[in-house]
């Protein structure tokens, strides 16, 4: 009998009644030091003093108007986004998959209404993730993401990662934009060089299409910079955020020049939920903490920290390990043995981790973890790979 959850997920056996901080909580007091975040989403940890009290404040106040009318909050967070990025404008999603949505429509509209409609290809990369929505998972391509769900929306050409040759080749009279993750998350953490990134803005130009960045899971501090392309000293015209920015909210927002989004004019799109003034107020308290230099520079300092203790952990244990990779507090571990038995070790260790493409372990810690914290992490990491290859004491 089919449970009343749909069982999309292979769910690991915990329950978690309480979030504090780098630390999970089960209902009989077991605690777990988290790694994952919710999938680079808690950036400032659990229950974080400020968003709970922003919460309980707007909560209080308003909740949800519709955007027939002015929200402030919601002009006050654009501002911010605004104000700190390339963007001229932003639109607000509950989550990243509604924000890729957007940037496609976005991207074949700015063609339509430019008197060049037969711009509506999208240029995609091998082991990409961009939400599982018809366009998320077509814009994708891989048989595990698309497999029983034809007909798929047409218009994506997808190419290996990093194979520059074909990636000239593919651009066409036919191509509107190139949509890359600066680092791909579900595909393994890889981080796409800054030489490259460069190289994709002078390729947009020279063909006149739209450079589109999803900075999804990469974005909002993870990487040491407010977004992760600002590494490479280039901008996108259009960018995909969500995750990070709510902080636990379901938040997202797609970010464009103006030109970009010429074509998005009064009823081209529409959000029910989108950009609410609950939403809106936690995300604006997330841009005021996240996007200022000390906190960026400390996420540094830890991002190093960590970076040079797994490095550690890899010369350990050479038998699961293979190396580390990745950016900021955005890394991962690539296995040699299987990485879902890493994920599985560490949680008899209680460390929480996230496995990920191209058999790698994830780690995305609040960017709120102390150096103590760090620490007590990779020794658990260590117990765990000990666990994998029966060397547990």
């Amino acid at each position: 009998m089919i449970p009343s959850i749909l069982p999309t997920y292979n769910r690991a056996p915990l329950t978690f009644v309480k979030g504090q901080g780098s630390w999970l909580f089960e209902e009989g007091g077991a605690r777990y030091l988290d790694l994952g975040a919710g999938i680079a989403v808690n950036a400032l940890g659990h229950a974080h003093p400020a968003l709970v009290e922003t919460l309980k404040t707007q909560g209080e106040t308003l909740w949800h108007v519709s955007n027939l009318y002015r929200i402030p909050q919601q002009e006050d967070l654009a501002d911010r986004l605004v104000d700190a990025t390339f963007a001229d404008t932003v639109f607000f999603t509950n989550s990243g998959t509604e924000a890729c949505e957007l940037a496609v429509k976005m991207a074949r509209k700015h063609f339509f209404d430019a008197g060049q409609p037969e711009r509506t290809d999208i240029i995609t990369f091998s082991g990409s993730f961009h939400g599982r929505s018809s366009a998320g998972i077509a814009a994708a391509g891989s048989e595990k993401m698309t497999k029983g769900f034809a007909p798929l929306l047409p218009g994506f050409t997808h190419l290996e990662f990093g194979d520059h040759d074909a990636l000239r080749a593919a651009i066409t009279e036919y191509t509107a934009a190139i949509l890359i993750e600066p680092v791909q998350g579900e595909g393994g953490i890889r981080p796409v060089p800054d030489q490259c990134l460069k190289g994709l803005r002078d390729l947009c130009d020279e063909h006149g299409i739209l450079l589109i960045f999803d900075e999804v899971q990469c974005g909002m501090g993870r990487t040491g910079k407010l977004f992760a392309h600002e590494w490479a000293g280039v901008s996108p015209d259009i960018m995909m955020i969500a995750k990070g920015i709510g902080g636990g909210f379901p938040l997202g927002a797609v970010l464009a020049t103006e030109e970009a989004a010429s074509g998005m004019t009064a009823g081209t799109h529409g959000s029910t939920y989108g950009g609410n003034p609950l939403g809106c107020a936690v995300g604006a308290k997330v841009m005021e903490i996240i996007a200022d230099a000390e906190f960026l520079a400390e996420v540094n300092r830890k991002a190093g920290l960590l970076r040079q203790k797994l490095e550690g952990l890899v010369a350990a244990h050479p038998d699961v390990f293979e190396g580390v990779r990745g950016s900021g507090l955005m890394l991962g571990l690539k296995c040699r043995a299987t990485n879902s038995d890493v994920v599985a070790a560490g949680y008899a260790e209680h460390v929480l981790t996230v496995p990920a493409g191209d058999n790698v372990v994830r780690l995305l810690p609040p960017l709120t973890i102390t150096d103590e914290e760090i620490g007590e992490a990779v020794d658990r990491l260590g117990r765990a790979a000990a666990r994998v290859t029966g060397d547990a004491a």
